[in-house]
């Protein structure tokens, strides 16, 4: 598949057109950011690890029933997806308090909720994708209530096979963001990507933290975090 000219760069990725028109090239980059991009540097092999994470996972995650954008991996920082428009609700499940939703309910980190917890937060930088709820994206327009209905339940689902794959693998999923976009059809699928740049994984023995946790809290190892990670999940 041709790559040809760029339509998008954000933070992790850049988005390019092909000779097809439902189809695009998403190329992961090593840049790093943190706290609404107020923290910048790189993450070695980051882009190899998080595109090879998400090629691993994307197809598992379809088989159980939650379609997603996913075509296939082309190279070591290239995969081919099909077109979305995004939908600009961002997806947080949770399983274990941690991050902002510690610091803003004054709840211990580390501790295990009763369910999982599905929160939305309108996506963009520039406001820093804050906290909305179902009613704000149905009043604004960013989504129906059926989308939101169907991402919900597609979250769930990604969540319970997400938790059930890396425990196998000796990981804990604590939380995680998701993206979901519609195609041309009107299909809502799972877009972007999942890898610990947008997930919390500690180990299941020691909780050491195997994310972007360690950029963002300068832990150190970080390279070898990533790498670690892909290791578990290429692992059998």
């Amino acid at each position: 598949m041709q790559k040809l000219d760029m339509r998008y760069e954000g933070k992790a990725k850049r988005v390019y057109a092909t000779e097809d028109k439902d189809l695009f090239v998403v190329e992961y980059k090593d840049d790093a950011t943190a706290f609404n991009a107020q923290k910048r540097g790189t993450i070695g092999q980051k882009g190899v690890v998080n595109n090879a994470i998400t090629a691993i996972l994307f197809p598992q995650i379809a088989d159980h029933g939650v379609p997603t954008h996913f075509v296939e991996k082309l190279s070591d920082r290239e995969q081919l997806v099909k077109a979305v428009t995004i939908v600009p609700v961002e997806v947080v499940v949770r399983n274990v308090a941690a991050g902002s939703f510690s610091k803003r309910l004054g709840i211990d980190e580390g501790t295990l909720l009763s369910q999982p917890i599905v929160e939305y937060y309108y996506k963009s930088d520039a406001l820093g994708d804050p906290l909305i709820n179902t009613d704000t994206a149905v009043a604004l327009g960013w989504a129906t209530l059926d989308d939101l209905s169907t991402i919900k339940d597609y979250a769930l689902k990604v969540n319970q096979f997400l938790k059930d794959f890396f425990l196998k693998r000796g990981i804990k999923l604590i939380d995680f963001k998701l993206e979901f976009g519609k195609l041309s059809s009107g299909e809502i699928v799972l877009a972007d990507e999942i890898s610990p740049d947008t997930c919390r994984f500690w180990d299941a023995r020691t909780n050491e933290k195997m994310d972007k946790d360690r950029f963002r809290r300068d832990l150190g190892n970080v390279e070898e975090a990533y790498l670690e990670m892909l290791r578990r999940v290429e692992a059998q």
